[in-house]
Protein backbone atom coordinates (compact mmCIF):
# COMPACT_ATOMS: atom_id res chain seq x y z
CA UNK A 1 0.00 0.00 0.00
CA UNK A 2 1.51 3.41 -0.94
CA UNK A 3 2.65 5.58 1.96
CA UNK A 4 0.28 8.39 0.87
CA UNK A 5 -2.67 6.02 1.17
CA UNK A 6 -1.57 4.80 4.61
CA UNK A 7 -1.17 8.43 5.73
CA UNK A 8 -4.66 9.27 4.48
CA UNK A 9 -6.15 6.29 6.36
CA UNK A 10 -4.30 7.19 9.56
CA UNK A 11 -5.50 10.79 9.30
CA UNK A 12 -9.07 9.65 8.75
CA UNK A 13 -8.81 7.30 11.75
CA UNK A 14 -7.54 10.12 13.94
CA UNK A 15 -10.39 12.38 12.84
CA UNK A 16 -12.96 9.66 13.60
CA UNK A 17 -11.27 8.90 16.92
CA UNK A 18 -11.24 12.56 17.94
CA UNK A 19 -14.90 12.95 16.95
CA UNK A 20 -15.83 9.92 19.02
CA UNK A 21 -13.89 11.25 22.00
CA UNK A 22 -15.59 14.64 21.75
CA UNK A 23 -19.02 12.99 21.67
CA UNK A 24 -18.23 10.77 24.64
CA UNK A 25 -16.59 13.48 26.73
CA UNK A 26 -19.57 15.78 26.18
CA UNK A 27 -22.17 13.03 26.54
CA UNK A 28 -25.22 13.76 28.66
CA UNK A 29 -25.30 11.90 31.96
CA UNK A 30 -28.44 10.79 33.77
CA UNK A 31 -29.64 11.67 37.26
CA UNK A 32 -32.28 9.28 38.56
CA UNK A 33 -35.11 10.89 40.50
CA UNK A 34 -37.47 8.78 42.57
CA UNK A 35 -41.22 8.87 43.17
CA UNK A 36 -43.13 7.27 46.03
CA UNK A 37 -46.77 7.47 44.94
CA UNK A 38 -50.00 5.46 44.99
CA UNK A 39 -50.38 3.60 41.70
CA UNK A 40 -53.21 1.44 43.04
CA UNK A 41 -56.15 1.96 45.41
CA UNK A 42 -58.26 5.09 45.94
CA UNK A 43 -55.33 7.44 45.29
CA UNK A 44 -54.16 5.71 42.10
CA UNK A 45 -55.12 8.56 39.76
CA UNK A 46 -52.86 10.87 41.76
CA UNK A 47 -49.86 8.56 41.41
CA UNK A 48 -50.37 7.65 37.76
CA UNK A 49 -50.71 11.30 36.80
CA UNK A 50 -47.68 12.21 38.92
CA UNK A 51 -45.55 9.60 37.17
CA UNK A 52 -46.61 10.92 33.75
CA UNK A 53 -45.82 14.52 34.74
CA UNK A 54 -42.40 13.54 36.10
CA UNK A 55 -41.49 11.98 32.77
CA UNK A 56 -42.93 14.95 30.90
CA UNK A 57 -40.91 17.45 32.93
CA UNK A 58 -37.76 15.36 32.39
CA UNK A 59 -38.46 15.34 28.65
CA UNK A 60 -39.02 19.12 28.54
CA UNK A 61 -35.81 19.80 30.46
CA UNK A 62 -33.85 17.49 28.15
CA UNK A 63 -35.35 19.19 25.08
CA UNK A 64 -34.31 22.61 26.41
CA UNK A 65 -30.68 21.49 26.78
CA UNK A 66 -30.66 19.67 30.10
CA UNK A 67 -29.08 20.65 33.42
CA UNK A 68 -25.64 22.28 33.20
CA UNK A 69 -23.19 21.80 36.07
CA UNK A 70 -19.45 22.52 35.71
CA UNK A 71 -19.41 21.86 31.98
CA UNK A 72 -21.39 18.62 32.23
CA UNK A 73 -24.94 18.18 30.96
CA UNK A 74 -27.46 16.06 32.85
CA UNK A 75 -30.94 14.73 32.11
CA UNK A 76 -33.44 13.35 34.61
CA UNK A 77 -34.84 9.81 34.64
CA UNK A 78 -37.94 9.07 36.76
CA UNK A 79 -38.17 5.88 38.84
CA UNK A 80 -41.60 5.26 40.44
CA UNK A 81 -42.71 2.79 43.10
CA UNK A 82 -46.28 2.18 44.32
CA UNK A 83 -46.62 3.13 48.01
CA UNK A 84 -50.34 2.20 48.00
CA UNK A 85 -50.89 5.29 50.17
CA UNK A 86 -50.03 3.54 53.44
CA UNK A 87 -47.13 3.41 55.88
CA UNK A 88 -46.23 -0.27 55.40
CA UNK A 89 -45.83 -0.02 51.63
CA UNK A 90 -44.23 3.40 52.05
CA UNK A 91 -41.49 1.80 54.14
CA UNK A 92 -40.85 -0.82 51.43
CA UNK A 93 -40.70 1.87 48.76
CA UNK A 94 -38.27 3.89 50.87
CA UNK A 95 -35.91 0.93 51.07
CA UNK A 96 -36.18 0.33 47.32
CA UNK A 97 -35.50 3.95 46.32
CA UNK A 98 -32.76 4.80 48.80
CA UNK A 99 -30.99 1.51 49.51
CA UNK A 100 -31.65 -0.62 46.43
CA UNK A 101 -31.59 2.02 43.68
CA UNK A 102 -29.27 4.45 45.51
CA UNK A 103 -31.35 7.43 44.36
CA UNK A 104 -30.17 10.79 45.73
CA UNK A 105 -33.15 12.95 44.73
CA UNK A 106 -36.81 12.15 45.41
CA UNK A 107 -38.90 14.28 43.04
CA UNK A 108 -42.19 13.44 44.71
CA UNK A 109 -43.74 11.55 47.60
CA UNK A 110 -47.48 11.34 48.31
CA UNK A 111 -49.12 10.69 51.71
CA UNK A 112 -47.89 11.73 55.16
CA UNK A 113 -47.55 8.15 56.45
CA UNK A 114 -45.46 6.91 53.47
CA UNK A 115 -43.43 10.11 53.55
CA UNK A 116 -42.50 9.71 57.20
CA UNK A 117 -41.16 6.24 56.40
CA UNK A 118 -39.19 7.69 53.50
CA UNK A 119 -37.93 10.74 55.36
CA UNK A 120 -36.44 8.61 58.14
CA UNK A 121 -34.02 7.35 55.48
CA UNK A 122 -33.56 10.40 53.24
CA UNK A 123 -32.47 12.82 55.96
CA UNK A 124 -30.12 10.25 57.49
CA UNK A 125 -28.57 9.19 54.18
CA UNK A 126 -28.25 12.63 52.60
CA UNK A 127 -31.06 12.32 50.03
CA UNK A 128 -33.03 15.42 48.97
CA UNK A 129 -36.77 14.85 49.37
CA UNK A 130 -39.70 16.64 47.75
CA UNK A 131 -43.07 15.84 49.24
CA UNK A 132 -46.76 16.66 48.81
CA UNK A 133 -47.49 15.47 52.37
CA UNK A 134 -49.54 17.83 54.55
CA UNK A 135 -47.81 17.27 57.85
CA UNK A 136 -46.19 20.27 59.55
CA UNK A 137 -44.20 17.74 61.58
CA UNK A 138 -42.06 16.79 58.57
CA UNK A 139 -40.69 20.29 57.93
CA UNK A 140 -38.44 22.72 59.73
CA UNK A 141 -34.74 23.21 60.53
CA UNK A 142 -34.48 19.61 61.76
CA UNK A 143 -35.16 18.41 58.18
CA UNK A 144 -32.85 20.48 55.95
CA UNK A 145 -33.15 18.10 52.98
CA UNK A 146 -36.98 18.12 52.82
CA UNK A 147 -39.10 20.48 50.69
CA UNK A 148 -42.87 20.66 50.18
CA UNK A 149 -43.87 20.91 46.52
CA UNK A 150 -47.52 21.95 46.77
CA UNK A 151 -49.83 23.99 48.95
CA UNK A 152 -50.63 22.01 52.08
CA UNK A 153 -53.74 22.29 54.18
CA UNK A 154 -51.90 24.97 56.18
CA UNK A 155 -51.72 27.18 53.09
CA UNK A 156 -55.22 26.26 51.87
CA UNK A 157 -57.37 26.09 55.01
CA UNK A 158 -57.50 29.71 56.09
CA UNK A 159 -58.36 31.33 52.72
CA UNK A 160 -60.81 28.54 51.85
CA UNK A 161 -62.74 28.55 55.12
CA UNK A 162 -62.80 32.33 55.25
CA UNK A 163 -64.19 32.55 51.71
CA UNK A 164 -66.91 29.92 52.29
CA UNK A 165 -67.92 31.32 55.69
CA UNK A 166 -68.40 34.76 54.15
CA UNK A 167 -70.27 33.35 51.12
CA UNK A 168 -72.82 31.36 53.16
CA UNK A 169 -74.87 31.99 56.26
CA UNK A 170 -73.41 29.14 58.29
CA UNK A 171 -72.74 28.59 61.96
CA UNK A 172 -71.71 24.92 62.22
CA UNK A 173 -69.51 22.42 60.38
CA UNK A 174 -68.70 18.71 60.84
CA UNK A 175 -65.32 17.30 59.78
CA UNK A 176 -64.42 13.91 58.31
CA UNK A 177 -60.87 12.65 57.78
CA UNK A 178 -59.12 9.35 57.07
CA UNK A 179 -57.80 7.84 60.29
CA UNK A 180 -54.09 8.17 59.55
CA UNK A 181 -51.33 10.72 60.05
CA UNK A 182 -52.48 12.77 57.03
CA UNK A 183 -56.02 13.00 58.39
CA UNK A 184 -54.95 13.65 61.97
CA UNK A 185 -52.72 16.59 61.06
CA UNK A 186 -55.28 17.95 58.61
CA UNK A 187 -58.02 17.84 61.24
CA UNK A 188 -56.08 20.08 63.63
CA UNK A 189 -55.44 22.73 61.00
CA UNK A 190 -58.96 22.57 59.52
CA UNK A 191 -60.58 22.83 62.95
CA UNK A 192 -58.62 25.97 63.84
CA UNK A 193 -59.29 27.55 60.44
CA UNK A 194 -63.06 27.07 60.79
CA UNK A 195 -63.05 28.37 64.36
CA UNK A 196 -61.03 31.42 63.28
CA UNK A 197 -63.66 32.01 60.56
CA UNK A 198 -66.35 32.09 63.25
CA UNK A 199 -67.83 28.64 62.50
CA UNK A 200 -68.35 26.08 65.26
CA UNK A 201 -66.94 22.57 64.66
CA UNK A 202 -69.68 20.28 66.01
CA UNK A 203 -67.72 17.03 65.50
CA UNK A 204 -64.62 15.42 64.05
CA UNK A 205 -65.08 11.99 62.51
CA UNK A 206 -62.75 9.34 61.09
CA UNK A 207 -62.79 6.47 58.61
CA UNK A 208 -60.24 3.84 57.63
CA UNK A 209 -58.60 4.17 54.22
CA UNK A 210 -59.78 1.39 51.94
CA UNK A 211 -63.34 1.57 53.29
CA UNK A 212 -66.16 1.19 50.78
CA UNK A 213 -69.13 1.36 53.16
CA UNK A 214 -69.86 4.94 54.19
CA UNK A 215 -73.54 4.71 55.17
CA UNK A 216 -72.88 4.52 58.95
CA UNK A 217 -70.58 7.56 59.02
CA UNK A 218 -72.92 9.48 56.71
CA UNK A 219 -75.84 8.74 59.04
CA UNK A 220 -73.82 10.02 61.99
CA UNK A 221 -72.88 13.22 60.15
CA UNK A 222 -76.42 13.83 58.89
CA UNK A 223 -77.91 13.39 62.38
CA UNK A 224 -75.83 16.34 63.61
CA UNK A 225 -77.58 18.63 61.08
CA UNK A 226 -74.50 20.78 60.47
CA UNK A 227 -74.70 23.72 58.09
CA UNK A 228 -71.59 22.37 56.31
CA UNK A 229 -69.58 19.16 56.07
CA UNK A 230 -65.87 19.37 55.30
CA UNK A 231 -64.32 16.08 54.14
CA UNK A 232 -60.87 17.66 54.57
CA UNK A 233 -58.21 15.20 53.28
CA UNK A 234 -60.61 12.53 51.99
CA UNK A 235 -59.65 11.32 48.50
CA UNK A 236 -61.99 12.33 45.63
CA UNK A 237 -63.38 8.83 45.03
CA UNK A 238 -64.18 8.33 48.72
CA UNK A 239 -65.60 11.85 49.05
CA UNK A 240 -68.05 11.16 46.23
CA UNK A 241 -69.35 8.07 48.04
CA UNK A 242 -69.79 9.99 51.31
CA UNK A 243 -71.76 12.80 49.65
CA UNK A 244 -73.91 10.26 47.81
CA UNK A 245 -74.84 8.63 51.11
CA UNK A 246 -75.54 12.03 52.68
CA UNK A 247 -77.84 12.99 49.80
CA UNK A 248 -79.73 9.73 50.27
CA UNK A 249 -80.32 10.72 53.89
CA UNK A 250 -81.69 14.11 52.87
CA UNK A 251 -78.79 16.27 54.05
CA UNK A 252 -78.12 19.16 51.64
CA UNK A 253 -75.85 21.67 53.33
CA UNK A 254 -72.59 23.27 52.18
CA UNK A 255 -70.23 20.59 50.89
CA UNK A 256 -66.45 20.96 51.06
CA UNK A 257 -63.41 18.83 50.33
CA UNK A 258 -60.74 21.08 51.77
CA UNK A 259 -57.88 19.50 49.87
CA UNK A 260 -60.06 18.21 47.03
CA UNK A 261 -57.93 17.76 43.96
CA UNK A 262 -60.25 17.04 41.05
CA UNK A 263 -63.76 16.66 39.68
CA UNK A 264 -63.76 13.46 37.65
CA UNK A 265 -63.31 10.88 40.42
CA UNK A 266 -65.66 12.87 42.65
CA UNK A 267 -68.40 12.92 40.01
CA UNK A 268 -67.79 9.28 39.05
CA UNK A 269 -68.63 8.03 42.55
CA UNK A 270 -70.94 10.80 43.76
CA UNK A 271 -72.95 11.68 40.66
CA UNK A 272 -75.43 14.53 41.20
CA UNK A 273 -74.80 14.42 44.96
CA UNK A 274 -71.51 16.32 44.54
CA UNK A 275 -73.09 19.32 42.86
CA UNK A 276 -71.90 22.50 44.56
CA UNK A 277 -68.90 20.95 46.34
CA UNK A 278 -66.07 23.39 47.10
CA UNK A 279 -62.53 22.15 46.42
CA UNK A 280 -59.30 23.68 47.70
CA UNK A 281 -56.64 21.97 45.60
CA UNK A 282 -58.25 21.57 42.17
CA UNK A 283 -57.72 23.46 38.93
CA UNK A 284 -60.12 24.59 36.24
CA UNK A 285 -58.18 24.50 33.00
CA UNK A 286 -61.28 25.39 30.98
CA UNK A 287 -60.78 28.89 32.36
CA UNK A 288 -59.78 31.61 29.83
CA UNK A 289 -56.68 32.25 31.96
CA UNK A 290 -55.31 28.73 31.38
CA UNK A 291 -52.31 28.62 29.03
CA UNK A 292 -51.98 26.26 26.03
CA UNK A 293 -49.13 24.47 27.80
CA UNK A 294 -51.21 23.93 30.94
CA UNK A 295 -53.99 22.47 28.80
CA UNK A 296 -51.51 20.17 27.04
CA UNK A 297 -50.28 18.85 30.39
CA UNK A 298 -53.86 18.37 31.56
CA UNK A 299 -54.66 16.39 28.41
CA UNK A 300 -51.63 14.16 29.01
CA UNK A 301 -52.63 13.46 32.62
CA UNK A 302 -56.25 12.76 31.62
CA UNK A 303 -55.09 10.24 29.04
CA UNK A 304 -52.74 8.52 31.50
CA UNK A 305 -54.93 8.52 34.62
CA UNK A 306 -58.51 9.11 33.52
CA UNK A 307 -58.78 12.20 35.72
CA UNK A 308 -57.93 15.88 35.37
CA UNK A 309 -54.58 17.26 36.46
CA UNK A 310 -54.34 18.32 40.10
CA UNK A 311 -52.01 20.01 42.56
CA UNK A 312 -50.67 16.73 43.98
CA UNK A 313 -49.36 15.74 40.55
CA UNK A 314 -48.25 19.21 39.50
CA UNK A 315 -45.90 19.32 42.49
CA UNK A 316 -43.82 16.54 40.94
CA UNK A 317 -43.61 18.42 37.63
CA UNK A 318 -42.53 21.60 39.42
CA UNK A 319 -39.95 19.76 41.54
CA UNK A 320 -37.84 18.86 38.52
CA UNK A 321 -37.62 22.50 37.43
CA UNK A 322 -36.76 23.51 41.00
CA UNK A 323 -34.01 20.86 41.05
CA UNK A 324 -32.62 22.12 37.75
CA UNK A 325 -32.52 25.71 39.05
CA UNK A 326 -30.86 24.72 42.34
CA UNK A 327 -28.30 22.40 40.72
CA UNK A 328 -27.27 25.09 38.28
CA UNK A 329 -27.06 27.74 41.01
CA UNK A 330 -25.03 25.46 43.29
CA UNK A 331 -23.01 24.13 40.34
CA UNK A 332 -23.25 20.78 42.08
CA UNK A 333 -25.31 17.59 42.02
CA UNK A 334 -24.62 16.88 45.68
CA UNK A 335 -28.00 16.75 47.49
CA UNK A 336 -26.59 18.74 50.42
CA UNK A 337 -25.29 21.51 48.14
CA UNK A 338 -28.52 21.59 46.17
CA UNK A 339 -30.66 21.74 49.33
CA UNK A 340 -28.55 24.58 50.71
CA UNK A 341 -29.37 26.89 47.78
CA UNK A 342 -32.92 25.66 47.14
CA UNK A 343 -34.58 28.32 49.38
CA UNK A 344 -32.93 31.06 47.30
CA UNK A 345 -33.87 30.00 43.76
CA UNK A 346 -36.76 30.98 41.54
CA UNK A 347 -37.95 28.72 38.75
CA UNK A 348 -40.73 28.37 36.14
CA UNK A 349 -43.50 26.32 37.75
CA UNK A 350 -46.73 25.08 36.18
CA UNK A 351 -48.40 28.23 37.58
CA UNK A 352 -45.68 30.71 36.64
CA UNK A 353 -42.70 32.08 38.58
CA UNK A 354 -42.19 30.33 41.91
CA UNK A 355 -39.73 30.01 44.75
CA UNK A 356 -39.68 28.92 48.40
CA UNK A 357 -40.95 30.46 51.63
CA UNK A 358 -42.80 29.52 54.80
CA UNK A 359 -40.10 30.40 57.31
CA UNK A 360 -42.63 32.05 59.63
CA UNK A 361 -44.78 28.91 59.78
CA UNK A 362 -42.12 26.21 59.62
CA UNK A 363 -38.88 27.78 60.82
CA UNK A 364 -37.19 27.51 57.42
CA UNK A 365 -38.01 28.27 53.78
CA UNK A 366 -39.10 24.80 52.62
CA UNK A 367 -42.57 25.51 51.23
CA UNK A 368 -42.99 25.99 47.48
CA UNK A 369 -44.83 29.29 46.96
CA UNK A 370 -47.94 28.70 44.83
CA UNK A 371 -51.36 30.33 44.41
CA UNK A 372 -54.39 28.89 46.23
CA UNK A 373 -57.29 28.09 43.89
CA UNK A 374 -60.82 27.80 45.24
CA UNK A 375 -63.14 26.01 42.83
CA UNK A 376 -66.70 24.72 42.92
CA UNK A 377 -68.54 21.97 41.06
CA UNK A 378 -71.40 23.39 39.01
CA UNK A 379 -73.30 21.22 36.54
CA UNK A 380 -70.60 18.59 36.94
CA UNK A 381 -67.76 20.96 35.99
CA UNK A 382 -65.22 22.94 37.97
CA UNK A 383 -65.75 26.70 38.14
CA UNK A 384 -63.20 29.16 39.52
CA UNK A 385 -64.48 31.18 42.45
CA UNK A 386 -61.25 32.65 43.87
CA UNK A 387 -57.48 32.71 43.41
CA UNK A 388 -55.21 33.86 46.25
CA UNK A 389 -51.52 34.51 45.49
CA UNK A 390 -48.86 33.88 48.17
CA UNK A 391 -47.79 37.15 49.79
CA UNK A 392 -44.13 36.07 49.97
CA UNK A 393 -43.70 35.73 46.21
CA UNK A 394 -42.81 38.99 44.50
Amino acid sequence: MPYSTVRQLLSASLIVGCSAYTTLSGATETIKVGLSAPLSGSGASWGIGAEWLCKEAASEIAASGGVHVKGQTYDFDCVTYDNKYNAAEGAKVAQALVNKDDIKFIAGSVGTAPVRALQSLTERKGVLLFTTAWGTSIKGPSYPLTFTQMNTVKEIARPLTSYIAKSHSMKTVALLNPNDSTGQETEKIARKAWEDAGVKVVSSNWYERGSSEFQPIAAKLSALRPDAIDLCSTTPADAGLVFKELAGLGWNGVKIVEVGTGANALVATGGKAVEGVYLGAALNLDSPTATPHQRELDAGVRKASGDSINAVQIGIYDALFALKAAMEKAQSISPTDVARVMPTVTFPSFYGKSGFGGKTDYGSAQQMLLPVFITQLKNGKLVDVARIAPSELH
